[in-house]
């Protein structure tokens, strides 16, 4: 594994010829969760069954969490009391929302896109663009918020934000290849909505591999052989 800088945020790459990103073979960017360290991620690309020419790069977001004593980091920052406060009530989350800090997360990933292409020689074409939780959040705005071709995206323990925008621009992704996952326990993030977000994929004409499985907020192994396979098919 090697760490460098590409657009303006610092990443983690791996995998491919060497372990550490090398050669021309495809690649997935993973982007990872509200408040997981960087490297968080990054231990996928070893239990992954994934040809060996297939790249990982995993972004680090670029904003810490105050008193963090782990290095915890965020994509956009969340107003954990009022969540809380939502939760305790009943009323779950806004989905119609757009999170503050959202836009320049977005331009940040798709900065990093321009750069990859550029400097690796490499089309989103031959990229799968994914994540975990606020991670898969930010993934799938980013895809409906451009029309670069991408090779799949990744949506694990994600959930639907910004719903008015992302309705609007789904019919733009028809066929797009997505993996989704969703642990029907999961205490942060509803299994209803995760049923919601699937069911807009799906109508809009995306092509969505459903994982829903008995568990929480995670990635179990059944989780990582499918998402395996996925990756997989995306570069045959």
């Amino acid at each position: 594994m090697k760490e460098e800088v590409i657009g303006k945020l610092r990443v983690r790459l791996a995998g491919g010829t060497d372990g550490k990103g090398g050669g021309h073979g495809p690649i997935v960017v993973l982007l990872h969760g509200f408040g997981a360290p960087g490297e968080d991620l990054v231990p996928l690309w070893r239990v992954l069954a994934v040809t060996e020419s297939i790249r990982f790069l995993f972004p680090v977001a670029p904003l810490q969490l105050p008193d963090s004593l782990s290095d915890g980091r965020a994509w956009w920052m969340l107003d954990m009391d009022k969540i809380a406060r939502d939760m305790a009530s009943g009323r779950g989350r806004d989905t119609n929302a757009i999170p503050h800090g959202l836009i320049e997360a977005r331009a940040l990933v798709i900065g990093l896109l321009d750069d990859l292409e550029r400097q690796l020689n490499i089309s989103t074409s031959q990229m799968v663009l994914g994540g975990f939780s606020q991670g898969a959040m930010l993934a799938s705005d980013v895809v409906l918020h451009t029309t670069r071709p991408f090779a799949g995206l990744v949506i694990m323990s994600g959930t639907i934000i910004a719903q008015e925008e992302w309705q609007q621009r789904l019919s733009g992704r028809q066929g797009l290849p997505v993996f989704q996952s969703h642990g029907m326990g999961d205490p942060l993030l509803g299994f209803d909505t995760a049923e919601r977000l699937h069911g807009m994929l799906t109508t809009a004409g995306l092509s969505v591999d459903w994982h829903p499985f008995h568990g929480g907020h995670e990635i179990p192994p059944e989780v990582l052989e499918g998402l395996g396979a996925f990756i997989n098919n995306r570069f045959d």
